[in-house]
């Protein structure tokens, strides 16, 4: 009798080993998917004139969605200019993510 419990102790250690190194496998290829833009300047912030300017090291094309508080897309375009114009916005706190190449950002965006 001890002897099933030993190897039903044994085979149920090995499955639990098994689902937890699968579980960590999941998380740690999250992690690596994600990146930073390389000098990412957001300015100003907070925004009064209707234009904020984004700039990074590559300056390359990048993909803007605008959303507000509740997780509402208020806006998205592709930019290949540094300026981007906000006027439409009404003041408030606003999430902006910003896609470029590989790379993506995200901040907090306060227009005035």
């Amino acid at each position: 009798m001890a002897k099933n419990y030993f190897y039903i102790t044994l085979l149920l250690g090995f499955f639990f080993t098994l689902s937890v190194s699968a579980q960590d496998g999941k998380q740690n290829s999250k992690i690596q998917e994600t990146t930073v833009i390389e000098g990412l300047s957001l300015y100003p912030n907070p925004v009064s004139n209707g234009k904020v300017y984004i700039t990074s090291k590559n300056d390359l094309d990048k993909n803007i969605i605008i959303f507000d508080v509740l997780g509402k897309k208020v806006l998205q375009t592709t930019m290949s200019s540094k300026e981007l114009n906000i006027s439409n916005l009404s003041p408030g706190v606003y999430i902006i993510k910003i896609d470029e190449a590989e790379s993506t950002a995200t901040r907090k965006l306060i227009v005035k």
